[in-house]
């Protein structure tokens, strides 16, 4: 398939977005100008359906666009029907290895799969799978990660580059587009930044199809999000990139938390909660970070539940210091004392209030500003 021309950035002024051939994963648009979405990976035990059920739940109302899970046996696969049927985000199945399991979600109603065609038994197996899929048109992702390339690539290459990435995911592409298909996405994932942005790049030039980005294995949560901050931002920036995952090893929730602001630093994203919080000192005798991350969390929360709410600016401050000029400048403060927090609304002291009723003081002031304005 050949490249089209560039298309104009629906919002961000970064300029130009590269473009891509759309595909639908379930009812969310992927490619060619549609918004970039924001994915992550359940990280309980697929067969396990109310725990994977309530974990995709909590991940909607934080904003997660499209979800992924594990299928990694028949246990897992049986599970994905109900998990399809109560999840309010369209599901991607992760199959390696047994071409079976891809047909068995497949019966399930999943939304998209992501599967290496080359290692899941030959072309006849790939046929297989792509005739499954092709009367649904369901999307196929070509996840290729350096940890996993194959070995005379490796060879050639001498070692997991960049080009050895690219050759790697077109020749998969090939595979699926032998068997008649191209409801395809791609991704290009190595563990550091300069190979993962070097990939990215020369397969934007290769390839007409959406790419997924992301860092594979990118680390705990501040080293995870600053490599995967810095390489994203990098080829969100240069626009390439139609749907993201920050790879963290931490709750996936951190995960969705990261990639949404990230977009929204892009200008990519419409803006979210705005809070200002401290770094904290010895002067603090209340919690600031617990309470400033469970502010950010709850916000997320009610502006998606609550989609069109104006958002005032929210300042969570550790002590009396800073705090009474922090709530000037902010529309709804809470200034820390031993144990319990002064609440500020547009600069003037309405209460005290606990340290344990501190969220749901702020959000009961943010429901009447939402009202009010």
């Amino acid at each position: 398939m050949s490249l089209p021309d560039a298309i104009p950035s629906f919002s961000s002024p970064m300029g130009l977005r590269r473009p891509t051939r759309r595909i639908q994963v379930g009812a969310v648009a992927v490619g060619n100008g549609a918004p970039i979405t924001v994915q992550s990976m359940t990280k309980t035990d697929t067969a396990d359906i109310e725990a994977t059920s309530g974990q995709i739940a909590e991940l909607a109302a934080l904003g997660c666009d499209i979800i992924r899970l594990a299928v990694p046996d028949e246990r897992a696969a049986g599970a994905l029907k109900t998990i399809c049927e109560r999840s309010p985000l369209p599901v991607v199945a992760d199959i390696h290895f047994n071409h079976r399991l891809a047909l068995m979600a497949l019966d399930a109603g999943v939304a998209g799969l992501r599967i290496n065609p080359g290692n899941i038994g030959g072309e006849d197996r790939v046929r297989e799978v792509v005739r499954a899929a092709q009367g649904r048109k369901v999307p196929i992702r070509i996840g290729v990660n350096a940890g996993s390339l194959e070995k005379d690539l490796l060879a050639r290459f001498g070692g997991a580059t960049a080009e050895a990435l690219v050759e790697s995911a077109l020749g998969h592409v090939h595979l699926l587009e032998a068997a008649g298909y191209q409801e395809i996405k791609i991704s290009v994932k190595a563990s550091d930044v300069h190979r993962t942005v070097a990939a990215y790049r020369l397969l934007s030039q290769r390839t007409p199809y959406p790419l997924h980005l992301g860092l594979t294995e990118a680390g705990t949560f501040m080293a995870g999000t600053v490599r995967s901050s810095v390489a994203l931002g990098i080829l969100l920036a240069e626009g390439i990139g139609d749907t993201i995952r920050v790879s963290l090893t931490d709750r996936p929730h951190e995960e969705i938390r990261v990639g949404l602001e990230l977009l929204r630093c892009l200008g990519l994203r419409s803006p979210g909660p705005q809070v200002t919080s401290c770094p904290t000192c010895g002067r603090i005798r209340i919690d600031v970070i617990r309470l400033a991350r469970q502010v950010e969390e709850a916000l997320e929360v009610f502006y998606r539940a609550h989609p069109g709410r104006s958002c005032p600016r929210v300042a969570v401050m550790g002590c009396m210091v800073n705090g009474p000029g922090e709530a000037r400048e902010a529309d709804i403060a809470i200034a820390g004392g031993d144990g319990k927090a002064a609440l500020y609304v547009k600069g003037r002291p309405v209460a005290t209030v606990p340290e344990d009723q501190v969220v749901a003081a702020i959000l009961e002031q943010v429901e009447r500003w939402g009202r009010v304005e």
